[in-house]
């Protein structure tokens, strides 16, 4: 039976850094245009940070790599568990889902048999892969807040109420000062190394993009490079990749802010990834590379729905910048690619102006306010 809700209690739930971010700035939003809402759920330090009541900490539900997903069974049921009860128990006028899908849709089924109102920002990716998670989506989500400019047509036409709100990272965007001479012309060479923010992943992707390096230090008398060090990451893990390579290339670490990477950099090498999208937003040509496990990659290729695999690539609908995935991305072909941008000025101009468009297709600044806004919406109606 459905309950009656209390419309200044509100539940969200982001089980990972980047929804903890983003759902932080929401709060945030929401507090200022209605400073009497209550938030409780499932988030970090961020959300945590803003007021919200943490009933269950993010890390423990966090899952990356197939392996990892039975050791966080019994913490991915109690969290379930818990928010089902206090949902009874809270009786909020909205529950506030972020990306997180194998977790969040569970969740929104039983917000739905509980009478709850459901906001979903930042959608899942069912348009690349499991598209039939549509109809799960479709029964029990009240409103989507999407993210990416094709995901409010995509969901219209499935009779999903949509609203594009813009990206979330248009709102830190700010601005480099220095622009960025023709490749060719400068006489120091800057490559941005981005291995990802996430130890499974940098292990995969990092070995492949120093030893790539250590070959272009090979072409060019004059190169530095810059590995950026995700707070998260341990930067003392990280210089036990780079120490072999100490005597062999310049190779500096940028711990903390990754827009001096972005603006220093001539050309980057990004982990496919957000990244990708903020790298755009800087206007720095790059070639996007990834390494999975054989059983993941074997999984993915069947499943997955899409021609590209980096979000720069899918926003445009077209091949904008090189994708070296799996096999391809072998330290001699990364190198010759990004050796290929570096040496012809007009493809790295090119690549430029395709990424300014990228950057025009995500939206303006605003998404947390315009999602905010969307979800006291729904609370009026419920009041």
């Amino acid at each position: 039976m459905p309950i009656l809700s209390d419309h200044k209690q509100v539940m969200i739930v982001a089980g990972e850094t980047s929804g903890d971010a983003h759902g932080a700035h929401l709060v945030h939003a929401m507090k200022k245009k209605d400073p009497s809402l209550h938030f409780t759920g499932i988030g970090g330090p961020a959300l945590k940070a803003a007021g919200v009541d943490i009933l269950v900490d993010a890390h423990d539900l966090s899952v990356v790599g197939i392996t990892e997903v039975f050791a966080k069974i019994p913490n991915v049921l109690k969290g379930i568990s818990l928010l089902k009860e206090n949902i009874r128990k809270l009786r909020p006028g909205l529950i506030i889902l972020i990306d997180f899908p194998d977790f969040n849709l569970h969740i929104a089924s039983i917000a739905k048999k509980l009478g709850v109102s459901v906001l979903y920002y930042v959608s899942p990716q069912i348009w690349a892969w499991r598209s039939g998670r549509i109809h799960k989506i479709k029964r029990n989500v009240d409103h989507m807040a999407v993210i990416l400019p094709f995901e409010e047509d995509y969901y219209r036409r499935h009779n999903i109420p949509a609203t594009f709100v813009g990206h979330p990272l248009l709102d830190s965007y700010a601005p480099i000062e220095k622009e960025k001479s023709d490749a060719a012309d400068d006489s120091h060479l800057v490559i941005g190394l981005l291995p990802g923010s996430r130890s499974s992943e940098i292990s995969r992707n990092l070995p492949y993009m120093l030893a790539s390096a250590s070959l272009l230090n090979g072409q060019y008398e004059n190169i530095t490079f810059l590995l950026s060090v995700a707070p998260s990451i341990s930067r003392q893990w990280i210089e036990t990749y780079v120490d072999p390579y100490k005597n062999i290339c310049r190779i500096e670490l940028v711990t903390g802010d990754i827009k001096e990477v972005f603006a220093k950099s001539t050309v980057i090498l990004a982990a496919s990834g957000t990244v990708t999208l903020e790298t755009a937003m800087y206007g720095v040509p790059m070639v996007i590379m990834y390494k999975i496990s054989p059983v993941s990659y074997m999984l993915g290729s069947a499943l997955v729905k899409v021609d590209h695999i980096g979000l720069v690539n899918i926003i445009a609908n077209e091949r904008v910048v090189p994708e070296l995935i799996q096999d391809d991305a072998s330290p001699r072909k990364i190198a010759q690619t990004v050796s290929g941008i570096l040496d012809k000025p007009s493809q790295w101009h090119h690549i430029k102006e395709k990424l300014a468009h990228v950057k025009s297709l995500l939206g303006e600044p605003g998404a947390a306010e315009k999602t905010a806004e969307i979800g006291l919406s729904i609370l009026r109606s419920n009041a």
